[in-house]
């Protein structure tokens, strides 16, 4: 790991240099923005992401619950609204079963995690369990990969739109509401991360949090690869 001092500008560098780790630079990811997946593979990432994306409002109530910061807590508690939804709004985890939905899964399937790949549901948890168990400013950081996530999510709903026409376009509206949330959030959590990430090995523990959640996206793709093998299937586009 490259070495950090307590300098601001070293330490942003440090953790954007993690966007070479990020999961779409992973073959999985490759070969669905050039549109080269059949349906069963959509449709299993669809359906495994899901097991990631159910479980993002517990990992951010996590860091709530360990965070002393009121400021923070009344920020950061936007995301699990952005899930979870409120009374106005539906949220991400709805839009990810419209998604599934209009690539041909049923809700039932996606709830009861029948498709859910023992290598995802590891790679989820511990995550869970990192928000839970580590220091509150390390999770934050770990929340990082959404400083790469809009430009992956510009990508794929363009690849989605283009190639995987079978799709109904309404499903996608969670990779649109993407566009505009990871910005924000990445912005207020970068903020934390250097208020509170001030000693060398205060941000060196910050990288490392990043990388853990890099690794996390990466296994989650190499199971869902695994039990998801390519091939031409009738009726794909």
């Amino acid at each position: 790991m490259k070495l950090i001092t307590a300098d601001t500008g070293s330490f942003i560098e440090a953790l954007r240099a993690q966007s070479q780790r990020y999961h779409s630079e992973h073959p999985f990811h490759a070969l669905m923005n050039e549109g080269r997946l059949n349906r069963s593979q959509i449709q299993g990432w669809v359906a495994n992401r899901f097991y990631y994306q159910e479980n993002i409002p517990r990992k951010d109530a996590a860091i709530l619950a360990n965070c002393p910061d009121r400021e923070v807590r009344r920020r950061w508690i936007r995301r699990i609204q952005d899930h979870d939804g409120t009374a106005d709004e539906e949220g991400g985890i709805e839009a990810w079963l419209r998604l599934g939905e209009a690539a041909g899964l049923t809700r039932d399937e996606m709830l009861d995690e029948r498709h859910i790949v023992p290598g995802v549901r590891f790679a989820v948890d511990a995550y869970v369990t990192f928000a839970s168990t580590r220091p509150w400013v390390e999770a934050v950081a770990s929340s990082l990969t959404e400083l790469f996530a809009p430009d992956l999510m510009s990508e794929r709903l363009a690849a989605f739109e283009r190639f995987y026409t079978w799709i109904d376009p309404d499903g996608l509206a969670y990779f649109r509401a993407r566009l505009t949330q990871a910005p924000r959030d990445s912005e207020h959590a970068l903020e934390v991360v250097k208020e509170h990430c001030q000693t060398p090995e205060e941000q060196a523990r910050a990288v490392e949090a990043l990388s853990f959640k890099n690794d996390v996206l990466w296994s989650m793709l190499d199971a869902i690869d695994r039990a998801y093998p390519g091939g031409t299937q009738e009726g794909d586009s």
